[in-house]
């Protein structure tokens, strides 16, 4: 039986087979960034191939100037939501900063944390070379990894800040040994954010393992895009490479600021949005004369 969320007619969860299965028919696969329930359910309903719970909650939620911040408990906490949101929809949780830097042991840990506490479906972990053990460890241990290499916000402050990848020849050469080290750990897929295309191709057609791009041309495996930034949701920054398919802080500012106008005015609630009292009234209108207030 479909479950709650799903149609009679909805196709079945996404595996990790299904996934590998599109790369080799040549099937874009559509991914979104999303933190909560709400948001998705709307992603499931709209077909999304998967979800990933980012770090970038750091930012789009709690309104830090970055990643770094985020925790293992914030992520697991938000992965929750997220499943139950969306329950037919592929998960992953992406592991933050600190979560696996500091030994091959730790990142297990809180790896098998993502799949005990939030029933995710894999994890995603960024940097190539400098973590190729740690990848490794964790696929050992029977689980799905996303690798995650160019731009990488958790170490933006390494880079200079949020910075292009791969522009020059020798750049171009750290991504490219980036994306062999992820693919000789064991990943299963691979995500490339901030990269010029023509790298990002080259990665996609010589890896058999799908490679996603964020900013990173059209050239390969599937998009990912934050849903804050397609929906136009977040005001703080725009990356260039993000499309807003709507303006809803536009939307949301104003119906907030209509919502502000009616109330002061007394227009809202209006009558059909109040309750109607169906008792005796007589007996009310003695009730509040002998109720008194005043203790």
């Amino acid at each position: 039986m479909p479950s709650a969320n799903q149609t009679a007619t909805a196709p079945k969860k996404k595996t990790i087979l299904d996934l590998q299965q599109m790369k080799d028919k040549g099937e874009k696969a559509v991914w979104v960034v999303a933190y909560d329930a709400c948001m998705a359910s709307y992603a499931e309903k709209a077909g999304m191939d998967m979800i990933l719970v980012g770090d970038s909650m750091g930012m789009i939620v709690y309104g830090y100037p970055g990643t770094v911040p985020v925790s293992m408990d914030m992520s697991i906490f938000h992965c929750q939501a997220v499943r139950r949101g969306a329950p037919d929809t592929y998960i992953i949780g992406d592991m933050p900063f600190g979560s696996y830097h500091e030994s091959s042991a730790d990142a297990v840990h809180n790896a098998v944390r993502f799949l005990k506490e939030a029933d995710v479906d894999a994890i995603k972990l960024e940097g190539g070379v400098a973590v190729k053990d740690k990848i490794e460890a964790i696929c050992k241990s029977g689980i799905v990894v996303f690798g995650h290499i160019g731009l990488t916000p958790q170490s933006s402050a390494a880079l200079g800040g949020f910075k292009v990848q791969g522009k020059s020849t020798a750049g171009a050469l750290a991504v490219l040994n980036d994306a062999r080290a992820v693919y000789e750990a064991g990943a299963r897929c691979l995500l490339i954010e901030g990269v010029p295309e023509v790298v990002t191709a080259f990665v996609a057609k010589s890896l058999p393992i799908p490679v996603y791009g964020i900013g990173a041309g059209v050239r390969c495996d599937g998009q990912v895009l934050l849903a804050a930034d397609l929906l136009g949701m977040y005001e703080a920054f725009t990356p260039k490479f993000s499309k807003r398919y709507m303006n809803l802080a536009h939307d949301v500012t104003n119906a907030f600021r209509e919502y502000v106008e009616e109330a002061k005015a007394g227009a809202f609630p209006a009558p059909e949005h109040m309750y109607k009292y169906t008792g005796d009234e007589a007996e009310l209108q003695k009730l509040f004369a002998d109720y008194k207030f005043q203790l």
